[in-house]
């Protein structure tokens, strides 16, 4: 089975049971600007999973592109990608657990679509805590499919309870698909800690919301969002093992061998170079650049993790161009704008190996001669390796651990807070992702900034277009292409224009269409959507396809404020404004 087909046979077998598919979205969340990246196919859905309706209906399905960095330090086993597809369906208030686990269970199992052995797949459910009741429904469900009960786990919050992503929210129990990858016979007991039995698919059953008390109450409207991990299922009709074994990977890994001196050595090196330049080429592809925040900083973490260690197998020169012409290749048919974009792609990655290269020499010296006699790099070494040499504290980190030593990543952020105002949450913490809340306050700064892009246009021009955005209860981010610094007298118009629209009272209309319908009246958004879709109107001032939440009314906003405005990559600005 070819990989396209894999993801045709599911969303086929899902539109048999009434699913509507939805778009492959973008991996900078463009209806969310809480999250860094799509993590996970529910991102996008996170409005209709609070109770919004969903222009295409209660029950969806589609592919999506995910980037994960919390399991970055796993990068290299036989299962875990920083890029990755999912496969995903999603009931909004109308199908329930037996439902899900069936389908679940018909589409892994029957000939007729994946076919496989019933022998060689286990379970794990939540086993219940003070608040939240042993989810015997799940394990009922499973039993009378033939699971016998000694492949049934039973697992706790850390495990088996899905959320919520901020720190209030829809959240619930969850039931994972395990399957045995080795040759060998299963053994009758599951033991999830076994590396043979992998993951391979996650159905969430969201009948709790978690308020500020931290308490947990049952939703109006329950939600099931499931997970199918897309290269960890072909990797197993494909009779491997590894995901880098399989063909998505092979043509990369052949390539690695071809352009280093290290065949059949460092195994592992060579898949975290796989791993880490084919989530490079992806997030590049989506208009990102490397640089020192947020997208921009995974993106050089990514790329410069991969340089140090393309190092140790001694690679021939434009060995870096080379593989990531293989990722593309390989990769072009379900993304052909990769093969359109692949110009753009490979000129980012070489102007970022040169900025690196130029003092990684200098700079692994002076880790080694930090690192002689010492058991641990202070703050201020670390942040010396950053400013002065490049070195994400991840590298710095991964060198130490090398040598057995610790550093103080603590430090280094207040470090680095310090002098480039970059807080921990922007950089650190936000590697794991999550959605913040759906507050008040921050679906007031969700609306601010359709007017704050509607002002950007008209001081400085139509082509003007969003590049990315941050928003949190305090205050919005906004990045959007321009190629030079805003004056004074143009940040002062911008600001006056948000401000007469808010004072305005203008009506914010949403309106459910077609695409197609949306495309008439010149309504064209950034990224590939389906059917239907959600255009909010604020006047005849702005016209956007989003989902929301939104306010009712401008004049709701207050006062809006810019406090900062500054470069974020390459013709890439940044405002950043408050809500007085």
């Amino acid at each position: 089975m070819k990989s396209t087909e894999l993801k045709d046979k599911y969303l086929e077998f899902f539109k048999k049971k009434g699913h509507k598919e939805i778009e492959n979205s973008s991996l900078m969340p463009e209806n969310d600007p809480t999250v860094l990246f799509t993590t996970a196919g529910m991102h996008p859905l996170v409005p209709y999973l609070i109770g919004q309706k969903h222009p295409q209906g209660k029950r969806l399905a589609n592919n999506q592109k995910c980037i994960r960095t919390g399991d970055i330090e796993e990068v290299g086993d036989d299962v875990h990608l920083t890029f990755f597809e999912m496969l995903g369906n999603w009931s909004l208030g109308d199908y329930w657990k037996e439902e899900a686990i069936k389908w679940s269970f018909e589409f892994l199992t029957d000939k007729k679509w994946l076919g496989f052995s019933k022998e060689k797949l286990a379970i794990t459910v939540f086993k219940g805590n003070k608040q939240v009741p042993k989810d015997t429904e799940s394990s009922k469900i499973w039993k009378s499919l033939g699971i016998p009960e000694e492949r049934i786990a039973y697992l706790g919050q850390e495990d088996n309870f899905w959320g919520p992503a901020g720190k209030t929210g829809p959240c619930g129990p969850d039931t994972e698909m395990f399957y045995w990858i080795s040759k060998q016979n299963p053994p009758k007991e599951f033991d999830p800690k076994d590396p043979r039995w992998v993951e391979i698919w996650n159905d969430v059953f969201m009948q709790y919301n978690k308020d500020e008390k931290g308490e947990y109450v049952e939703l109006k409207q329950k939600n099931v969002d499931t997970g199918f991990g897309f290269e960890r299922v072909f990797t197993i009709l494909e009779k491997k093992e590894s995901v880098y074994d399989s063909s998505l990977f092979k043509p990369v890994m052949k390539k690695i061998n071809d352009v280093t001196n290290a065949r059949g050595a460092y195994e592992i090196v060579k898949r975290k170079i796989a791993d880490h330049l084919r989530a490079a080429v992806f997030i590049i592809n989506e208009g990102i650049s490397p640089g020192n925040l947020d997208q921009g900083y995974v993106l050089r973490r990514l790329i410069r993790t991969a340089i140090r260690h393309a190092r140790k197998l001694k690679p021939k020169e434009e060995y870096l161009k080379e593989v990531v012409k293989v990722i593309i290749e390989v990769n072009k048919k379900d993304y052909p704008e990769l093969d359109k974009n692949k110009s753009r792609i490979i000129e980012e990655l070489l102007k970022e190996e040169k900025k690196f290269t130029k003092g990684l020499e200098k700079g692994l010296r002076k880790f080694e001669a930090i690192a002689k006699n010492n058991k641990k790099i202070s703050d201020k070494d670390s942040f010396l390796l950053f400013q002065s040499f490049g070195f994400p504290i991840e590298i710095t980190d991964e060198l130490a651990k090398e040598r057995k030593i610790k550093v103080d990543v603590n430090g280094f952020y207040k470090e680095l807070k310090k002098h480039q105002e970059l807080s921990r949450t922007s950089t650190k913490g936000r590697f794991g992702s999550g959605l913040a809340d759906h507050s008040r306050k921050t679906i007031l700064y969700h609306t601010a900034t359709h007017l704050l892009l509607s002002a950007l246009r008209e001081v400085l021009g139509n082509d003007i277009n969003q590049r990315g955005s941050n928003i949190t209860k305090e205050r919005l981010r906004f990045d959007f292409n321009f190629d030079r610094k805003l004056t004074e007298e143009e940040l002062e118009e911008v600001e006056k224009i948000v401000n007469k629209r808010i004072k305005e009272g203008i009506e914010v209309i949403r309106e459910e269409m077609t695409y197609k319908k949306a495309k008439k009246r010149g309504i064209v958004g950034r990224f590939t959507y389906g059917e239907n879709v959600i255009v909010y109107t604020i006047g005849k001032i702005s016209q956007e396809l989003c989902s929301g939440p939104h306010v009712r009314d401008t004049k709701e906003l207050g006062h809006f404020k810019i406090i900062k405005e500054q470069s974020s990559s390459a013709g890439v600005r940044r405002i950043k404004a408050i809500l007085e």
